[in-house]
């Protein structure tokens, strides 16, 4: 399910013969009436883990409870670091010597849920925030799938606002 219909995951799930749908956010009047109607979409398919890859919605409060537990989502920075849009360019700024992404259970606080793995690069002197993105992408699709794994293989849970892997506390750097 997408807001977007040019997204790539659409053209990916249909090659995989996986169902697609597009809800586009601009069709609705209020975040509220997107959020109940992709709730009625999602509740459809009776899923155990939602996905959020490339999804720039801010969720309403609501939607995140219904779902608490089950939702992942990526960001490119590692957490708690940099919440929020260009990352890149601010770790660039800050002058830091890694920068990286980080899958994170979706609370209520933007990409402030329970960090569940973090995948981290070194930052070059020649790097613009462009060329960090792509070596932070590589990351990115290496922790994402793992995230997802776990995810599926019911070890992964939230439990008191807290990432636990296999039952424990996944340790946050």
């Amino acid at each position: 399910i997408s807001n977007k219909s040019e997204a790539f995951g659409l053209t990916r799930a249909t090659d995989a013969g996986i169902a697609t749908q597009v809800l586009d956010h601009k069709q609705f009047n209020s975040r509220e009436e997107f959020d109940s109607n992709l709730a009625t979409v999602i509740d459809r398919y009776q899923p155990d883990i939602i996905v959020l890859a490339g999804f720039m919605r801010i969720l309403t409060p609501g939607f995140v409870k219904k779902y608490q537990g089950k939702m992942i989502n990526i960001h490119p920075s590692l957490l708690p670091k940099y919440q929020g849009l260009n990352t890149h360019q601010r770790a660039l700024d800050a002058g830091d010597s890694h920068h990286g992404a980080s899958v994170h259970f979706v609370t209520e606080e933007l990409d402030g849920g329970p960090v569940i793995i973090q995948g981290s690069v070194a930052i070059s002197s020649g790097d613009s925030a462009e060329s960090l993105a792509a070596k932070v992408l590589v990351e990115e699709h290496r922790i994402f799938p793992q995230a997802v794994k776990w995810m599926a293989e019911d070890r992964l849970k939230l439990v008191n606002n807290q990432a636990l892997l296999d039952g424990q506390l996944i340790p946050v750097n």
